[in-house]
Order: structure tokens, then C-alpha cells, then sequence
């Protein structure tokens, strides 16, 4: 059998491909690896389609016994990986024998770590996705000691033998665009601009900021909205005026103002971002009150 025993999950350790997208209509969220580029690489690094399903490691911690020859990668932040003790290195195709434990360490950097293994993990999927949403609980649960993940048919090696690992700022600057509900805020685009904490109760659903509140303009100071569709990168701001960068596995639809929308190459960024990182929003948009 070509699988892979849970050892050790971790923190949190999720199944995660590129997401079930255009179920908005049924109240289900895109969901996904956070880091896409990372699950990207990770993949093409052990042969696979770029969309195989593989492991998002929040943390580190995880280890797995591998349960048949195959080789696996780890990418995302520079982090320490060992094959039953001996250090094989991040961000490179390694083999691994039958009966072998790998195991992730913490990155120094970042938060999300993404193990690929030959053949992608193999479980069923829901609604055409293999990915975890952990706001609607839908896809595989969260991993667990003594977990068995099967895998699929191994393909062609990779294109690449190794790459060179990112590291995750202590601070990010965030390109935006201007939201739908911008004009219920005082001079948006200079206090998205002002200096931003992300705060550790953010999750896959959302970045949760910590800051100098926005004020809303007068007339909506009292005013609600009904729910309206939300996208991923939505900069939505509740009463409390502390913005919720929309991530994921966000819900589909919501009632409070979105004063900005997060431009999708700045997403990966934001997933590695961890409790304490300093974030500001830039806009090139001239014209935010409409």
C-alpha cells in the first residue's frame, strides 16, 4: 500500500490542494493552501501535478512514516527536515525508504509549511477538492496520530533539484485596491496606510488586525448592511473598526463594510504572516470616496 502513517501531527496539520472554487453560490468558501506558490513548488519539486493534494503545516511539528518508497519536499519558510534524525533539507526532492520517519521542524521565519510527496495524497475528495475548509468543516479532518494518508501514482521526477527558500518579513507592505463600501470611511486609504499588528486570533478564515481604528463618515455611523458577497482578499471592517483580511476559507458572504480588496499576489505573503508581524496597505487608487 502507497501511503503515508501520521506520526506526529503538530499544531494543526491539514490535507490542502488548490481549493474548491465557484461553490460561493452554496455558501461554500474557495478554501486551499494559503501559500499556493509554496504547494506549487513543492509539488513540481516530486513530480506531481501542480494541484495534487499535499500537507499544510502550521508550525512545524509534524512527522510522518513513510509507508513505501517516495519522495517527498517541503517548502514555504527555510525550515529544518529530517529522515529518521539525519537533516535532509527544505525546498529539495528527497527519498525516503520504507519505514523512514520525516519530521518538520518550527521555521525561524513564517508560519505555513507544505510537504508534497509522490503521487499526492490520495483521499477522497468533496466537491471536487481534497482541501480542508475548517469554517465549514468540509474535506478531510484535521490530521491526527496514527492517521494513514494513501497516496497516488508517482509520475515523471521534477523539473527542479532544489530552490532556494523564501523568508517571511517581520513587516509587509500590502498592496489594495479600493473596496465597494470605501465611502463609509474616513480618508480610507490614509488609515489602511497607518501601521497594522496581526493579532493571534487569526486562522485560515481570516488575518485579524490590531491598530488605530477607522472611523466611519457620519451618515453610516449607525447605518448595517445586508450580507453581500466577499472575496478572498476582502478588507472587511467590523464596528469595532479593526480591519479582517479575508483568507481562504472565509465565508462567502458578510454584513460588515469592505473599505479594501488585498491584490491575489499578496495573499502568499499574508499566509506566512504571524502573530506580531507589522502590516501596512498601500494603494496607487488616487480617488477611495466615491
Amino acid at each position: 500500500m502507497r501511503a503515508l502513517e501520521v506520526v506526529r501531527p503538530g499544531p494543526l496539520a491539514l490535507v490542502q490542494d488548490l481549493g474548491r472554487p465557484g461553490y460561493a453560490h452554496l455558501g461554500v468558501p474557495p478554501s486551499g493552501a494559503l501559500d499556493v506558490p509554496a504547494l506549487r513548488l513543492a509539488n513540481r519539486l516530486v513530480g506531481n501535478d501542480e494541484d495534487a493534494a499535499g500537507v499544510e503545516c502550521l508550525f512545524g511539528g509534524l512527522s510522518l512514516r513513510a509507508k513505501t518508497s517516495c519522495t517527498i519536499a517541503v517548502t514555504g519558510p527555510a525550515v529544518d527536515v529530517e529522515v529518521d534524525g539525519r537533516a535532509a533539507g527544505s525546498h529539495a526532492p528527497v527519498w525516503v525508504a520504507p519505514g523512514q520517519v520525516v519530521t518538520i521542524g518550527a521555521p525561524a521565519t513564517g508560519l505555513r509549511c507544505y510537504l508534497a510527496v509522490s503521487g499526492g495524497i490520495a483521499v477522497d475528495p468533496e466537491l471536487g477538492s481534497r482541501s480542508r475548509d475548517v469554517l465549514s468543516e468540509i474535506g478531510p479532518a484535521p490530521l491526527k496520530a496514527g492517521d494513514v494518508l494513501p497516496l497516488g501514482t508517482p509520475s515523471l521526477p521534477g523539473g527542479a533539484d532544489v530552490v532556494l527558500p523564501t523568508v517571511a518579513p517581520a513587516s509587509l507592505v500590502v498592496p489594495i485596491e479600493p473596496g465597494p463600501r470605501a465611502h463609509w470611511f474616513e480618508d480610507p486609504a490614509a488609515g489602511l496606510a497607518k501601521t497594522w499588528t496581526v493579532t493571534a486570533e487569526s486562522n485560515r478564515v481570516g488575518l485579524r488586525l490590531d491598530g488605530p481604528a477607522l472611523t466611519r463618515e457620519a451618515e453610516y455611523a449607525e447605518q448595517e448592511l445586508p450580507s453581500e458577497g466577499l472575496l478572498t482578499g476582502a478588507v472587511q471592517v467590523p464596528p469595532n473598526g479593526l480591519p479582517v483580511v479575508f483568507l481562504a476559507d472565509h465565508p462567502t458572504t458578510g454584513g460588515y463594510p469592505v473599505a479594501a480588496v488585498v491584490r491575489r499576489a499578496s495573499l502568499p505573503a499574508l499566509a506566512q504572516a504571524r502573530p506580531g508581524t507589522l502590516l501596512r496597505f498601500h494603494s496607487s487608487t488616487r480617488v477611495w470616496n466615491r
